[in-house]
């Protein structure tokens, strides 16, 4: 196998054209869908003064913290997207060194050339857009930057004995993930996976010793949790809606379609149709799927550590914290941002077998990072305004009333009343129990009558 030559200096400044070269266009887009409910029209972010009122009461503070910062700035939309794009590249540069890390930790050969080509895959892959691209997805994009940053001063206190950044940074990061979304309070389980897996000593006293501060401030964040009246009623509804087996089978099944939009990523969909399940029947074949790819894992945790953690990863991130409380929306192409960061490894450690062969080698990394990148510049163009983007859901969703609706709402924005009136009726003909879709149509018509 041949040496690959590559000077890491370097790397930071690739790894960010890459980045403005596919997501440089998402600049041009617009504030979509829930950027209305949590950002535009959403007072408590306005001012500093308005964001401390809300502080005791209300969910994520600082990711409010962050919009905030953003509208008072007053460099309007771009300001929103270059806050973005920030934090995709801070993300970026922690996925490389936790992924340099870990084939280190595993002895693969030639761990630079491995860990840059898994994360370019990350760093341009389409299913990112929808945390960059898209204002709000800014949530997953935050809690991403903070739980990977923990996990990094984590290894970083553990490793080199640094105890400020075992006891000290590595919570505090902690803490910022979970005010960023609440979903990062499973990082203490990650922790303990990545010891299972790369650590040459797993003497659980030490292992306890080093992680007791996460378990505990991972106590106190579930209790903090469950006591916020606002969270408690929004699980308490999600809880309500589904059993514990029903759960179970929409979330296998949404794993495999998220697996799916990462392998296959030319049909994005910020509103994906996914069926609730309530029969083991329908999903026999992912549950197939999922249990060879733990019997995998767990063959392959002497001689293939990393991907071992790459399979548990994923699945830690979007199984067990669902089953006991789903969303209300089965699955969404963000949540792979942090679940998916690990996908690119297995790749990139099979393509340095192809480093005997230089030119096949360099050729295909290039096809694949062109390809990735391709299909993110496109996929950014359906962000440049509402109608755009609800054009290309209802193409892959054609059966779902929602995205109708919505398609016809940027219709009707827009002074297109014929074209919001066809969406409308479309989404109502979906699903003739869709009360927005109705009461739209109405309001619609009765404009158009001069009422």
């Amino acid at each position: 196998m041949r040496t690959l030559s590559l000077n890491p200096r370097y790397i930071p400044m690739l790894l960010l054209l890459a980045i403005l070269a596919s997501h440089g266009n998402g600049m041009l887009g617009v504030f979509q869908f829930d950027d209305y409910h949590v950002i535009v029209d959403y007072d408590y972010v306005h001012s500093l003064s308005a964001w401390w009122s809300d502080i005791g009461h209300g969910m994520r503070p600082l990711l409010k913290l962050t919009y905030t910062l953003n509208w008072i700035s007053g460099l309007g939309l771009v300001g929103f997207h270059l806050v973005n794009i920030g934090l995709h590249l801070a993300t970026t540069l922690l996925v490389y060194a936790l992924t340099l890390r870990m084939l280190d930790a595993s002895h693969v050969s030639q761990p630079y050339a491995a860990a840059l080509l898994a994360t370019l895959i990350f760093a341009i892959h389409p299913l990112a857009t929808e945390a960059v691209t898209y204002i709000s997805g800014r949530s997953m994009a935050l809690m991403t930057l903070f739980s990977l940053a923990a996990l990094l001063a984590y290894l970083k206190g553990a490793q080199e004995c640094r105890l400020s950044w075992l006891y000290g940074w590595s919570p505090l990061l902690f803490i910022l993930a979970v005010a960023s979304k609440e979903t990062a309070i499973l990082l203490p389980v990650g922790l303990l996976l990545w010891e299972l897996c790369f650590s040459p000593t797993r003497d659980l006293k030490s292992l306890m010793r080093r992680q007791a501060i996460h378990w505990f401030i991972f106590l106190v964040l579930l209790l903090v949790l469950l006591f916020n009246h606002r969270y408690w009623q929004m699980m308490m509804f999600s809880a309500s809606q589904h059993s514990i087996s029903t759960n179970l089978f929409s979330q296998l099944h949404a794993m495999t379609y998220l697996l799916g939009q990462w392998l296959l990523p030319w049909t994005m969909n910020i509103d994906p149709d996914l069926p609730v399940i309530q029969d083991w029947a329908q999903v026999l074949p992912d549950a197939l799927l999922w249990s060879v790819m733990m019997v995998t894992a767990m063959l392959c945790a002497r001689k293939r550590p990393w991907l071992t953690f790459a399979i548990a990863w994923f699945m830690l991130q979007l199984l067990p914290l669902y089953i006991f409380l789903p969303r209300l929306d089965v699955a969404n192409d963000r949540q792979l941002y942090l679940a998916g960061w690990v996908l690119g490894v297995p790749i990139a450690v099979m393509w340095l077998q192809l480093l005997a062969k230089p030119r096949l080698a360099y050729a295909l990394a290039a096809a694949l990072v062109l390809a990735l990148g391709g299909m993110t510049i496109v996929r950014n163009c359906d962000y440049r305004s509402e109608i755009a983007l609800w054009q290309a859901t209802v193409q892959s969703s054609p059966h779902k009333a929602r995205a109708y609706n919505n398609l016809g709402f940027a219709y009707a924005q827009a002074g297109q009343y014929a074209q919001a009136e066809q969406a409308y009726a479309t989404a109502i003909k979906l699903d003739p129990g869709n009360w927005r879709a109705v009461n739209n149509l109405a309001h619609l018509r009765a404009m158009s009558h001069g009422f």
